[in-house]
């Protein structure tokens, strides 16, 4: 991604955007829209690695929708012939919102929440007209073939043509095209007030070993989370997450979080201990996301089979829940393992329904054997320490999805629904039930991958007015005046899990919001917002 370095960071800029991730580049898009001149994005990072956490994701976008009509004129892949084949039942507010309470126990802020789901559906429409954002349904990630129909299940259907990469290729060329100027390799440090007014007027920043005051009469922070710095994890999440592996940017560091509580008392808000982690490929980089390989490192397969620690023991019920709502709470279990590990297991039955790009043979190593005494060991050179446990408790829960079958008759495996195959019987109960899916694992060959967490970005953030996104003071809870952030930085949302696809969508309702409030702010002397007051 080119451009930029030669941008002169002299002179006042209408609105001032940190970041060049999918919130900041929405947020930019929505200032031009809403009449901006000039609009700079500025980030620390170099130009090949714009695109923050959004270049990593599997764009996926979580929206309401009211069935598969409402979501063919979004989408550019489903042809007329596919249209009778595919079953995609309706996702209205009411399942978007109580998705929220549900996965956030109660916890989310219930304005911002209300925001993020009653704006999903006009924003992807935004996105796609305004933003030229090439929208698919998701057949390979959110629906499964069963009896010849594709069945989305999950509440989550829409994806971006080439995922994250698609998603910032298609911002970057609108966010161009429409003027907006891009500063690379430069980082904010520190936020300017204006001492009279207390409005905030602009940043110091750092570039090529210089500094520079770069002038705004808005600025929008989409500056990330602090995923990316094993110290504050390890500050705010807890012991041990200095070890888990960075899933994205190795730019997200907290910088902007930071600062803006510093220089201008920003309240904050939020999970400061919790965040979206995974299941990651254990061989994976520690300290960065891969730009080829993106996503695929995710291993989020387990509903199909069992994870077991390095002790030989199950510590997740694998089939709790659609994978959509279990993904981005399932790594910190991980990580609070022995070593911070564990072995993800299928027998021959469900390999096959295991997705190639997180899957296949040039993705993961894998483990393969034709007992499960053989896998034991092999895994016992991998870290696994209790192997005859392994076996022991792989044997149990087969015994007991048996019983399960007896009593309840052979229901049929479909891992688009909550199937109720589970393994609790009058007959064995197991500690920690296996609750949907659940499918004997004794069919040679065995398969097994070693997993470790992957964090994806920090729930914590900054308090926001829903209306503006405007940032709140800690000291007098109202408004910074030319403050406003989106993306990761928004703090309230999201608590010790959240829905799949809802982290990106909220950049984008957000950062519409930031950029439209910011983009009135700047017309000033145009009678944009005096005009209102």
């Amino acid at each position: 991604m080119a451009d930029s370095d030669d941008v002169p960071l002299t002179g006042s800029w209408d609105v001032l955007v940190i970041g060049s991730g999918a919130a900041g580049m929405s947020t930019a898009l929505a200032t031009v829209q809403y009449g901006s001149r000039s609009v700079l994005i500025i980030d620390k990072c170099p130009p090949h690695w714009a695109g923050g956490n959004g270049y990593f994701t599997a764009g996926a976008y979580r929206t309401a929708h009211y069935g598969l009509h409402d979501l063919l004129p979004l989408v550019s892949n489903v042809p007329k012939d596919l249209e009778t084949k595919i079953d995609l039942a309706k996702y209205d507010e009411a399942d978007f919102m109580a998705d929220m309470r549900r996965v956030t126990g109660g916890r989310c802020d219930e304005e911002l929440s209300r925001v993020l789901v009653n704006e999903s559906r006009d924003c992807i429409g935004w996105l796609k007209d305004y933003c030229a954002v090439d929208f698919q349904l998701s057949f390979r990630r959110q629906a499964y073939e069963v009896d010849g129909r594709y069945k989305f299940w999950g509440g989550l259907a829409l994806t971006v043509r080439e995922g994250g990469k698609g998603l910032i290729a298609n911002l970057n060329a609108s966010a161009r095209r429409l003027g907006v100027r891009f500063a690379f390799n430069t980082a904010a440090q520190e936020l300017l007030m204006d001492e009279k007014s207390g409005a905030v007027v602009g940043v110091r920043a750092s570039r090529a070993g210089k500094a520079h005051e770069i002038r705004a009469k808005s600025v929008v922070m989409c500056a990330g989370g602090f995923e990316a710095s094993p110290s504050l994890r390890a500050q705010y999440l807890g012991p041990g997450w200095d070890l888990a592996h960075v899933r994205g940017t190795p730019f997200n560091t907290g910088d902007m979080l930071l600062a803006a509580q510093r220089d201008v008392q920003a309240a904050s808000k939020g999970n400061w201990s919790g965040c979206h982690s995974v299941a990651w490929d254990a061989s994976s980089d520690p300290n960065s996301g891969d730009r080829v390989k993106t996503n695929e490192f995710t291993k989020s397969g387990y509903p199909l089979g069992l994870m077991l620690n390095s002790a030989g023991e199950r510590f997740v019920d694998e089939g709790v829940d659609m994978r959509n709502y279990t993904y981005a709470k399932f790594g910190r279990a991980i990580l609070q393992q022995p070593g911070g590990i564990a072995f993800q297991v299928w027998d021959k039955k469900t390999i096959a329904w295991l997705r190639d790009e997180e899957y296949r043979d040039e993705i993961v190593p894998k483990i393969t054997a034709q007992s499960l005494e053989d896998l034991a060991d092999q895994c016992g050179e991998r870290g696994l320490e209790a192997k005859q446990r392994f076996v022991d408790v792989i044997n149990e829960y087969n015994d007991a999805v048996k019983a399960h079958r007896a009593e309840h008759g052979n229901g049929k495996f479909d891992p688009a629904i909550k199937d109720g195959l589970g393994t609790q019987s009058s007959k064995t109960r197991l500690a920690l039930p296996k609750s949907n899916w659940a499918l004997t694992i004794e069919e040679p060959p065995f398969l097994a991958v070693k997993v470790g967490s992957g964090v994806t970005f920090t729930f914590g953030g900054l308090a926001v007015d829903p209306k503006t996104a405007n940032v709140k003071s800690a000291v007098s809870g109202k408004s910074i005046e030319g403050l406003y952030c989106a993306g990761e930085m928004v703090g309230g949302l999201f608590f010790g899990n959240y829905p799949g696809g809802s982290g990106l969508t909220a950049g984008g309702v957000f950062g519409r919001r930031a950029g439209k409030s910011a983009a009135e702010r700047s017309r000033w002397g145009e009678g944009g917002w005096q005009a209102r007051l």
